[in-house]
């Protein structure tokens, strides 16, 4: 018996060798690799069958060959980087699903970190935001299930779940005593990619959640409507990107467009030819040169930070907050047999002039952190006229008006971020065009 598995297991291994050996020739006929290409690393081929076969015949449950392959094709993938994953069908339904911008779940952006999930960013309007969940929280338990040993796959499958039911969430927060658990309703969540206001007359305000394949297209037409409110005469407008954990490549490129009149916006290099892409803006700008301010945050990442780098390198906006996430890695989704597929990092974006994204982010050109201002109530109250004993009463029957209640709060102290971008939009309005 021990003689027909150490068969099989060579067996196997001429099997694998085989596999490996035709894939590496469609690479090398696309390629066109000289002929000394790299051997198939067969000491490492033997050890893997050596481990299959043991794990066979000695582990204490009997396992299907299915199940150690594709655990071999998802331990080979996920060690690669945090952002390559084999997709089973499930999973590769719900990511075709995900760029519509309509969903099941939570609401927010995840990656791995140290065997933790790791918060890129809460999606705006969504039960995740609501609840308190912020950019840069670890979660290390989901309903007091550890994620330390699991997959991202495995712990996104345990956040989602019918719309109304409950999942507790057990995070780590930076500057936090101690680990905090957050109760999310979970729901069908409906993304709205674009909206827009007015901030003070002639300065305009657009905030994009996340890129999705409608997005160039609704800021086109918010635009529209802050130019038709302010009967055509914009001064100056606040792109917000805070929190925008990014999304489709080519809604990023449609928006960095809409804003400039020529030149690069990204470009990405890989090992293979068709990796190798550049995307320029084609003639006309939105905003007829207008200044423009560009909010972000550590949660704005990926396509956040193509179009924050694109203005920032072609001069065209001011980039205020802090440093951005650093997701600069291009995934192709490759399909695979059986309603599979695998996500692959074949590429990095690289900003026009030249920087890598990855893992440095965009470094502001105004950094500003988000400070809380609030109204404080005076603690001690100085005497006046009207404390004196034996004071001249008041003859004036008018009552003075009585002051506004806090809850009609200032710019500054809703969004201090905010406020700073606009104080300095208009300075760039009254001085001209920063360069």
């Amino acid at each position: 018996m021990r003689n027909k598995r150490l068969i099989f297991g060579i067996l196997l291994g001429m099997v694998i060798g085989t596999m490996l050996s035709t894939s590496i020739t469609v690479f090398a006929d696309r390629e066109q690799a000289p002929a000394n290409a790299e051997a198939l690393p067969l000491d490492e081929l033997r050890l893997f069958s050596d481990v299959y076969s043991k794990i066979k015949e000695d582990y204490v449950e009997d396992v299907s060959d299915k199940k150690l392959i594709e655990s071999a094709i998802e331990g080979m993938v996920t060690g690669l980087d945090p952002h390559s994953a084999f997709l089973d069908k499930e999973a590769f339904k719900e990511l075709q699903i995900g760029t519509t911008g309509e969903f099941g779940g939570l609401g927010i952006e995840v990656g791995m970190e140290n065997g933790f999930v790791k918060v890129v960013s809460p999606i705006d309007d969504t039960p995740a935001q609501k609840a308190g969940i912020k950019s840069g929280d670890l979660i290390i338990r989901i309903d007091n299930k550890p994620v330390k040993g699991m997959s991202l796959d495995d712990a996104v499958k345990l956040m989602r779940g019918k719309p109304g039911s409950k999942v507790t969430l057990t995070v780590v927060r930076e500057g936090a005593a101690a680990p905090m658990e957050i109760s999310i309703k979970r729901a069908v969540i409906h993304v709205k990619s674009v909206k827009y206001r007015m901030l003070e007359s002639g300065y305009g305000y657009v905030r994009i959640a996340s890129f999705q394949s409608r997005t160039a297209e609704d800021l086109q037409k918010a635009l529209e409507a802050l130019k038709k409110e302010n009967k055509g005469d914009l001064k100056g407008l606040v792109l917000d990107l805070r929190n925008n954990p990014g999304g489709v490549l080519t809604a990023a490129v449609g928006v960095a467009d809409a804003f400039l009149n020529k030149g690069l916006i990204v470009y990405t290099k890989g090992r293979i030819a068709d990796s190798d892409l550049r995307y320029s803006a084609s003639p006309g700008d939105d905003l007829d040169g207008a200044p423009m301010v560009v909010l972000v945050n550590g949660g704005s990442a990926s396509a956040s930070e193509i179009v924050s780098g694109a203005l920032q390198d072609n001069k065209r906006a001011l980039i205020v907050g802090t440093k951005t996430f650093g997701k600069g890695s291009v995934q192709t989704i490759l399909p695979m047999p059986e309603g599979t597929a695998l996500k692959l990092t074949t590429a990095l974006y690289y900003t026009p002039s030249g920087r890598s994204i990855q893992a440095e982010g965009i470094v502001p050109n105004v950094t500003l952190d988000p400070l809380k201002v609030s109204s404080q109530k005076e603690t001690f109250k100085p005497i006046t006229e009207a404390d004196l004993s034996g004071h001249l009463q008041n003859g004036n029957k008018k009552q003075a008006p009585e002051a506004k209640s806090g809850d009609d709060l200032s710019l500054a102290e809703k969004d201090y971020q905010l406020y700073e971008a606009l104080n300095l939009l208009k300075g760039l309005s009254i001085y001209g065009k920063w360069r």
